[in-house]
Formats: structure tokens, C-alpha cells, sequence
């Protein structure tokens, strides 16, 4: 009986084909050899493949967790399903609680206003968030239990001072006014592992002090099991609990900041030693995040686009030249595919969600789900980032389909199965890729190991 492992993997399959025995030990991957020492803890991985554990490169935990304890709206363009759905969440709680809605499709009812939402729901305090994450609405109850004006820029008002309950990007002010505590982190979390997921990225740009304590704290409690990196602020601190990332930089094509004030925050990102992340759904916002980076002395190591929703072929030269990573987002084909078709200019489809034409100009790509605004489960992403299937069955940008192995790598290019390296991995079943092809919800995850622990 060995006692150099604490586990000890057999005969599982790795990337090259190899079948082998993978003993781990101190939380590292041992030793890999065709045959190893039997331990007091060995599992069969026979005709199973062995993955590193998958890394979502752009989620959103704090409101992907809330969103698990919200009236989920996501699909439902009709009024009265909307009305339905509040007013049974209403009746679940007492008096006076908030409600709390997200994923509002605006074409139930276009962008609603306080009056709408009184419609809705007149006796309960309800706040309501659009599908894209930008906008909240509240009813009148609502924004009486928040105050009175001076309002902030984020909150729309009326010619007379009003407030027409419409909040845009105002979630830290929301919050601050609201004071309502953060939702758990441990269903996201188990969920998150049984997808094979052993690291993830908050890409939250309003993170700072007070986001990393909340996920520091569910880090050293063991209710977040995942590695964490966290973008956010200039003014994110460093922690122990987890790996700092890029400043996010976050504008909307809607109100674009001056290109200076861009320019100011990539250069003060520079200063402290962090890289930085845009936010670039829009041609517009792409191209001004180019430009800024250009008048700060172009790009650095670490530098991202995040989503990339949309890349005119015209740009991808610059991107490759600038290397940057880009973040994609493919999992929105799987869920918005089809309304993409129908409300995207023509001439831009093929822009859409890019892949392999970026791969081929050496572009570095990852791959997140965007969570809450996204489908959380990495497979669907890889799914589409092979397939690039609606949910009605089109395909969107047949050119930019990647290989499994390709699809693949977008969750897990920062990891490797190899003696020393930490032991994130999963085991998946070896038909994984038919599975993906063949199934709405896929999960060929088998088993998944946190620092060699079976989580």
C-alpha cells in the first residue's frame, strides 16, 4: 500500500491519448505513470477522459447567486406570464418585503417605467432588471422606501425632478440605499462544481473593498469552493484569498465617456501593476477602447476585451496587433441566437461572437458564460462554440466554429494535468463531445477535484 498519494486516478484518458494512473498527493498532481502503487483511496477512471477543471474567465457571482433567489423572468414575453410570476412571488413573502425580478425581455412591454410596474405590482416594493444587466426599474412603493431627491446621474428623472424609476447602472447606489444583505454563494458554488468548474473569474467592474471582504469571507468559510480571480476597481486591494485581475473598465455605447478620461484609468492601471478589461459589446465601444489604448502607449501583457460581442473583420488586425486577449461569450448563441437573426443588422451577423477568425490571427481567446446575463453552464458555451446552433436550430457564423479540442480550450488553456501542478481537474465521460451536440442542458462531468479534494 503506497502512502505517496492521497488519491489516486486509474486508467483515466488525458488530451494526448495516453491511458495512465494519476496520483495525487498535498493537493498536487504526484506522479503519471502507466501503472502506479495501489493507496488506501483509488478510484476507476476507466474509459474516462481526465480535463483540467474548467476556469469560467467572466461570471458575475454576487448577482448570478441573486438571480438564483429572484422572479426569473428570462423568456417571457408575454404581460401576463410577467404579472403572474410577480404576483406568486408576492404572495410567498410578507408584507412590505421587496420582490425582486431579473431577465425582463423588453419585448413584453418595451422599456417600463415606475407607472408599468405599479400596474404589475401595486402593494409590494418591486425591483425589476432588464436581460443586458444595465437597467433597473422600481415601482412607486419601491421608491418610497429609498428617499428623496438629490437624485444621482443614474437615476432618470422627469422635467419636473420625478423619478420615472428607471435606474441606469446604479447598482452600487442601489444597493447602498437598499442595504440588503448578499445572497449565499453555496448553491451557485456546488452547481458551479458539479459543471466541473474549479476556478472563476468575477468580472464585476464595481468590485472593491467591500466585494472582495463578501468573497474572501466565502472563500475562508468554504462556501465559494472555486479559485478566484477578481477584476474590478482601481482600488480592489490585494488579498490572499484570491488572484487580483484586470481594472474593468465598463462604458455604454448609450453615454461613451471622454476618450482622455479612458486614457487616465488605463495609465493609472498601469501604475499600480494591473492590467486592464473592457467591456466591448458594440462596435462603438470596441473601437473606443482601441483608441484609448493606442493614446496610452498601446497594450500590455494580461490586457482584454471582454465579450466581443461584436468584431468588424476590419478590426481584428488591430486586436492581433495590440495582443489582446478576447473573452468571448459563445454561450449567448445557444440562448440569443435566434433573436440575433431577426434584430441584427444582416451585414453584422458574421461579426457575431467571433472565434475561429480571430484564432487564425493568433488572437488569444477564452471563453465565460457572462452569468447572470448568460448561461451559467460552461457546456452549453462550448456547445455552441462548436456548433453555433440557435435555440431553433440556425447556425450563426458558420465560419466561426472551432474544433472540440479548440471549444474546449477556452475553459481550460491556464490549467494542465502535469507532476506539480495543482490537482483542478474533472473527469468527463469519453463521449463528451456527443453529448454537447445532442443535449439542451449538457454535463459529461462525471467527477470534479478542487486542489485534489472530490468536490
Amino acid at each position: 500500500m503506497s502512502d505517496r498519494f492521497d488519491l489516486v486516478l486509474r486508467q483515466v484518458k488525458l488530451a494526448d491519448g495516453r491511458v495512465v494512473d494519476v496520483g495525487v498527493g498535498g493537493g498536487r498532481f504526484a506522479d503519471i505513470a502507466p501503472r502506479l502503487p495501489i493507496s488506501d483511496n483509488d478510484i476507476d477512471g476507466t474509459g474516462k477522459l481526465l480535463i483540467p477543471g474548467l476556469h469560467d474567465h467572466h461570471i458575475h457571482l454576487l448577482a448570478t447567486a441573486a438571480r438564483m433567489q429572484s422572479v426569473d423572468l428570462a423568456g417571457l414575453i408575454d404581460p401576463d406570464s410577467i404579472i403572474a410570476a410577480l404576483r406568486s412571488r408576492a404572495a410567498e413573502i410578507a408584507p412590505g418585503e421587496w420582490v425582486r425580478a431579473v431577465g425582463y425581455d423588453e419585448r413584453a412591454a418595451g422599456i417600463p417605467d415606475r407607472r408599468l410596474l405599479d400596474m404589475w405590482l401595486p402593494d409590494h416594493p418591486l425591483r425589476l432588471q432588464d436581460r443586458t444587466g444595465a437597467l433597473w426599474v422600481l415601482n412607486s412603493a419601491g421608491l418610497a422606501l429609498i428617499g428623496d431627491a438629490p437624485w444621482p446621474a443614474a437615476v432618470e428623472t422627469g422635467p419636473n425632478g420625478t423619478p420615472s424609476g428607471r435606474i441606469w447602472r446604479g447598482d452600487d447606489w442601489l444597493r447602498g440605499q437598499i442595504g440588503n444583505q448578499p445572497p449565499s454563494l453555496g448553491v451557485l458554488s456546488r452547481q458551479l462544481a458539479n459543471w466541473g468548474v474549479t476556478a472563476v473569474t468575477d468580472a464585476g467592474a464595481n468590485n472593491g473593498p467591500d466585494e472582495a471582504a463578501i468573497l474572501s469571507d466565502a472563500i475562508r468559510s468554504g462556501v465559494l469552493l472555486q479559485k478566484l480571480t477578481l477584476m474590478g476597481r482601481e482600488d480592489l486591494p490585494d488579498g490572499t484569498d484570491y488572484q487580483l485581475g484586470p481594472v474593468k473598465l465598463l462604458f455604454d455605447e448609450r453615454e461613451l465617456p471622454e476618450l482622455n478620461d479612458i486614457v487616465a484609468r488605463i495609465r493609472t492601471a498601469r501604475a499600480i501593476g494591473r492590467p486592464v478589461a473592457a467591456h466591448c459589446v458594440t462596435e462603438a465601444e470596441l473601437v473606443t477602447y482601441l483608441a484609448a489604448l493606442a493614446a496610452a502607449d498601446g497594450a500590455q501583457k494580461g490586457d482584454r476585451i471582454e465579450h466581443g460581442s461584436l468584431i468588424p473583420s476590419s478590426l481584428i488586425a488591430d486586436i492581433a496587433q495590440f495582443k489582446l486577449t478576447v473573452v468571448a461569450n459563445p454561450g449567448f448563441i445557444a440562448r440569443r441566437g435566434d433573436r440575433y437573426l431577426t434584430e441584427v443588422d444582416p451585414l453584422d451577423v458574421s461579426n457575431l461572437h467571433r472565434l475561429a477568425s480571430l484564432s487564425a490571427h493568433k488572437v488569444a481567446l477564452l471563453a465565460g458564460s457572462d452569468a447572470p446575463y448568460g448561461p451559467a453552464n460552461p457546456w452549453v458555451a462550448i456547445a455552441a462554440a462548436i456548433h453555433r446552433r440557435t435555440p431553433m436550430g440556425a447556425i450563426v457564423g458558420a465560419d466561426e466554429v472551432l474544433s472540440s479540442d479548440a471549444a474546449l480550450s477556452l475553459f481550460t488553456s491556464d490549467a494542465s494535468i502535469t507532476p506539480v501542478a495543482v490537482a483542478d481537474c474533472c473527469l468527463i465521460a469519453a463521449d463528451w463531445t456527443d453529448q454537447v451536440r445532442d443535449d439542451d442542458e449538457p454535463n459529461p462531468v462525471l467527477a470534479t477535484f478542487i486542489g485534489g479534494q472530490l468536490v
